[in-house]
């Protein structure tokens, strides 16, 4: 396969672009962007053909900052017949066979959700398609590559596959998140999906647990310290603002009217440490560099907000400066990682683990 499809959040076209060219690079594999603003995805076509199965394996999901999904694709089809769009789309997977999954997609941007009913009717017969064919796999394997066909217009789709051990386990690479209703705002959600990306289901028991302590900075109305209250945590809350009556109430929440760049915790138990603050990406980084530093935490999870025009080359400029400070002042064991989550605007969120060799 010649192109790899890259998902992201539609205006960040560009940094999901640089990011993949960057990488590629390093592989020593040649190739071109294909791309326009507000498509929601990216197209790097490679030099090779075959590059991009091996990009696809070799760059992990989980290291990429801009992108949601990836999977390596055969040249675009187009102009699907109306009447029978199964049998091009067959014969572009004609080197697939045992596949685990299927998924007919659309990217994330307003004028694509109108494609999204048909995308659901169309799985039906294309999946038995593929599975009298052979292609797909008779029951679902999640050990096996998955098929793509991701529609970008109508009558005109990528079709590919993805790996298993690197691939988003949502459709698109989106969670699906319901917002609750007691919660004080939407940024609740915005924490709640850090936890799923960044810690391992099997792990949430004993990283995510009731009685564990943790510091929210920039913490009002309290949609971040919701989702800790949630999971049974006792919270100091630090802001100026007012905070949520509701939370307040459950005697798990220590409110702190005080400015989260000069607050230093009375008790040095804290477990998690998370930071929403409106602040220039730089001071925060520093500030979390600072606590890890003084050791007042575990681990960690903030955002860095996107105001600047070079949002890649910056943000990875911010995240190697903290990891030399960190490495300079003896921090030994320590891991950092970086995504632009679905529930993410114009921001990216971190995860921060000290002794991360310790946590499973």
């Amino acid at each position: 396969m010649i192109n790899l499809f890259l998902y992201c959040r539609s205006g960040y076209e560009k940094e999901c672009a640089a990011e993949i060219q960057h990488r590629a690079t390093e592989l020593d594999i040649g190739g071109f962007v294909k791309t326009n603003k507000k498509d929601g995805y990216v197209i790097f076509q490679c030099f090779n053909a075959g590059d991009a199965s091996v990009l696809a394996q070799k760059i992990k999901l989980d290291s990429l900052i801009f992108t949601r999904q990836i999977f390596a694709a055969k040249e675009l089809l187009k102009n699907l017949p109306e009447n029978d769009r199964i049998t091009p789309i067959l014969a572009a997977l004609s080197d697939v066979r045992n596949a685990g999954e299927l998924r007919v997609e659309t990217p994330d941007t307003n004028e694509a959700k109108e494609r999204t009913a048909f995308c659901r009717k169309f799985t039906v017969p294309l999946r038995q398609k593929l599975k009298n064919s052979g292609h797909l796999l008779k029951k679902e394997n999640s050990s096996r590559p998955i098929i793509h066909v991701c529609f970008v217009a109508s009558g005109t789709a990528y079709v590919g596959v993805s790996f298993s051990n690197n691939s988003s386990p949502y459709p698109m690479g989106i969670p699906r998140l319901k917002m609750a209703t007691d919660a004080p705002s939407r940024s609740n959600l915005k924490l709640d999906e850090a936890f799923i990306h960044f810690i391992p289901e099997e792990e949430h028991e004993l990283r995510l647990s009731s009685g564990m302590n943790a510091v929210d900075l920039g913490a009002c109305p309290g949609g971040w310290t919701y989702q800790l209250v949630r999971r049974g945590m006792f919270v100091a809350a630090i802001d100026n603002g007012a905070m949520d009556e509701a939370l307040m109430e459950t005697g798990q929440v220590k409110h702190y009217q005080a400015d989260g760049f000069r607050f230093e915790p009375p008790r040095k138990n804290i477990y998690w440490l998370v930071c929403d603050m409106i602040e220039k990406p730089t001071r925060v980084a520093d500030l979390v560099a600072t606590w890890a530093i003084k050791g007042w935490f575990k681990e960690a999870i903030f955002n860095l907000k996107l105001p600047m025009k070079s949002r890649y080359q910056d943000v990875s400029a911010i995240l190697a400066n903290m990891e030399t400070v960190l490495n300079d002042n003896e921090i030994k064991h320590f891991s950092i990682k970086c995504k632009h989550l679905y529930h993410d605007r114009d921001e990216v969120t971190v995860y921060l683990s000290l002794n991360p060799t310790q946590m499973s």
